[in-house]
């Protein structure tokens, strides 16, 4: 699996990870088979930063409906990923 693989999108619009970016830890919508160390090697490459710590988790899918029918929203996998001090993302914030 290549890098530009493993990250799939920052996430910037929930108040959790507005919070999560004042104490230098950034949220990610990753590849649900990437593990802790191929996401930590992904965003150090992708942004050239060095990474503290990785916390991933797994987002089910849930039953939702829309007028008369049903449907599945899709499994995801989250990883919060904490920035060592001093270091910070530029691009993830042009984001907002």
């Amino acid at each position: 699996m290549h890098i530009t693989d493993i990250i799939k999108k920052p996430v910037v619009n929930t108040e959790k990870a507005r919070i999560l970016m004042e104490s230098n830890e950034y949220v990610f919508i990753v590849d649900r088979r990437a593990n802790k160390l191929q996401i930590r090697e992904a965003v150090e490459k992708l942004f050239n930063v060095k990474v503290a710590s990785v916390n991933t988790l797994n987002v089910k899918p849930k039953m939702e409906r829309f007028r008369m029918s049903m449907y599945k929203t899709p499994a995801i996998k989250k990883a919060i990923v904490k920035l060592q001090d001093g270091e910070k993302i530029a691009s993830y914030e042009q984001n907002l």
